[in-house]
């Protein structure tokens, strides 16, 4: 997935020696409305570009979910790591940033876009977090942070960052961040079997321009039920 600002990052930020002949992987790579892949391949040129999903579509070229990464691919396999629009999709977040770190090599590059607090829920097929600047400070302090900001078109943040010689793994279990199912800060996500959760996740769905894909009387039914 990918927004105007997001290919206006690549564009000011990307380099063409980073990509040029290199191994590129990109999370969360299922087009949607948009990608930055047509601009890598023809302008960097690297020698190998797989973008995984948990979807077949457009530019998936392996259905793979991101919490399996390092499991399938193997510790620094790729010069260039990409995932945009990925991050608050996934429940286990620290999973799948160690597993991103781990693919990548030493001395490559990693880009990631996703979104802030104050954007609305987007279900693709869940929704779960929100990240500041900070908490990317954060959650890269064991790489080197080259750009770091805000999305200047819609609540979100951008990162492009380089994994050190002497990489080291950040500790991320302390890390809270804002869950957009909770409206607060939280470790982590509560099991889904949770009663309070599920009506929480059915409100968001109401809320939502989803809910239209509920048949008209389900969706009165679930209103009278847990709204009222």
């Amino acid at each position: 997935m990918c927004h105007v600002s997001v290919l206006e990052f690549f564009i000011e930020y990307a380099r063409a020696e980073e990509f040029k002949g290199k191994k590129v992987l990109e999370v969360g790579s299922r087009y949607v409305n948009g990608s930055v892949r047509p601009l890598i391949e023809k302008y960097f040129q690297p020698k190998e570009y797989i973008g995984v999903d948990i979807e077949p579509g457009k530019f998936v070229d392996l259905v793979l979910p991101a919490e399996r990464l390092l499991e399938y691919f193997g510790p620094e396999s790729f010069d260039v790591v990409i995932s945009t629009e990925l991050l608050e999709h996934v429940v286990d977040w620290r999973l799948v940033v160690n597993n991103m770190k781990g693919v990548l090599k030493r001395g490559g590059y990693i880009y990631i876009t996703t979104r802030s607090r104050s954007f609305p829920y987007h279900a693709y097929p869940y929704d779960f977090w929100r990240y500041e600047i900070e908490d990317m400070k954060r959650i890269f302090a064991d790489f080197n942070i080259i750009k770091l900001e805000k999305d200047h078109q819609a609540p979100g943040v951008f990162l492009k960052a380089k994994k050190p010689e002497n990489y080291v793994p950040a500790d991320l279990s302390n890390i809270a961040l804002y869950s957009i199912i909770l409206g607060r800060r939280t470790r982590d996500i509560p099991d889904i079997g949770d009663a309070p959760l599920i009506r929480r996740l059915i409100l968001r769905l109401l809320s939502s321009k989803a809910k239209w894909l509920l048949p008209g009387g389900l969706l009165r039914l679930i209103e009278k039920k847990i709204v009222v």
